[in-house]
């Protein structure tokens, strides 16, 4: 019998997103809600004991109050929202964390999604902590460039719409009282002592995301040099290799397949993808590693899809090449 599967949220930006990676799959049921009765919530709560898993895709209090109409023990949560992306119990839903979190987002009924901007701060810090290469106490900065879907419904309005102003054509930064919502999980999952100076951007095109840590050597333990950095990382990950949903780009150092090879991520900044690709880039006394990757792929709906591949047993990039 296949797994019956429901989008709670279906409408919003990461809904229809996951809907889609989803619509043509045979390996699934999808339950789907009468439109007029979405919001009711007696049929919500029938729609979401009925199913083996949901895909929350709402506001931080309504996938609270979701979770709390789950009675039926057999139906499995994967949160898209910030909810629950700290909260005890909860599986934090990026595979290639470390070993054995594959394995963990399987086993698990409750997994929260990570949000986009963690997910290129995470996949950057978290193996540099873990390897003992970057201290939990250092002082760390991000910046990170989004395309405006990464504001859901409201902003994908405001600049598509008539009332778009002369601004909106240029990058806006803004979170600038340091209290952006991702924060917590980026400090929380890379086990740092304090959270990173973070400075999001929002830039006028639809999709694609830079997620940009800049180090200084003497930041870190053991390092003397770019390679090393470099090559710390792709052990860490794996490098290209077509089957990979993060891996790491060309060595700075090789003339060959170094930066200039690797420049073609830059294009788009993964628009389209579900993938990650880390570039390392810069000199061996000063240096940037950079996340490319789809903040609607990898950074929300592709990283819900493949979480949900997991927990269900089924190919982990099924529906995602």
């Amino acid at each position: 019998m296949k797994p019956k599967v429901y989008i709670d949220g279906k409408e919003g930006t990461t809904g229809l997103q996951i809907y889609e990676r989803l619509g043509g799959r045979g390996d699934i049921e999808l339950l789907l809600i009468d439109e007029d009765k979405r919001k009711d919530p007696s049929e919500r709560k029938k729609f979401l004991n009925q199913a083996d898993l949901v895909f929350l895709c709402l506001p931080d209090g309504a996938a609270r109050e979701a979770v709390a109409m789950i009675e039926n023990p057999r139906t499995r949560v994967i949160d898209a929202s910030t909810a629950h992306r700290t909260a005890p119990g909860w599986v934090y839903g990026f595979p290639e964390l470390k070993e054995g979190q594959r394995e963990a987002i399987a086993a698990a009924r409750f997994v929260a999604n990570p949000g986009c901007h963690a997910t290129g701060f995470i996949s950057i810090v978290y193996p540099l902590v873990a390897m003992g290469l970057l201290p939990r106490d250092a002082a760390l900065s991000c910046f990170s460039l989004t395309g405006y879907s990464g504001g859901g419904k409201k902003m994908i309005a405001q600049y598509e719409g008539a009332d778009k102003t002369e601004a909106m054509g240029s990058p806006g930064i803004y979170g600038v009282m340091q209290n952006h919502k991702h924060l917590p999980e980026m400090q929380k999952i890379c086990d740092l002592a304090s959270p990173p100076v973070f400075s999001p951007i929002v830039d006028d095109y639809y999709k694609g995301m830079a997620t940009t840590v800049p180090l200084h050597r003497n930041q870190l333990r053991g390092v003397t040099n770019l390679h090393q950095v470099w090559q710390a990382l792709a052990d860490y990950y794996g490098t290209c290799d077509g089957k990979r949903l993060v891996y790491v780009a060309g060595d700075p150092t090789d003339p060959e397949g170094g930066i200039d090879a690797a420049s073609k991520f830059y294009g788009g900044a993964k628009a389209g993808d579900n993938d990650l690709a880390l570039l390392v880039a810069g000199n061996d006394e000063a240096f940037t590693i950079t996340a490319l990757f789809d903040n609607l792929g990898k950074g929300a709906s592709g990283a819900a899809v493949q979480n949900m591949n997991l927990m269900l047993g089924l190919e982990e990039t099924e529906g995602l090449r």
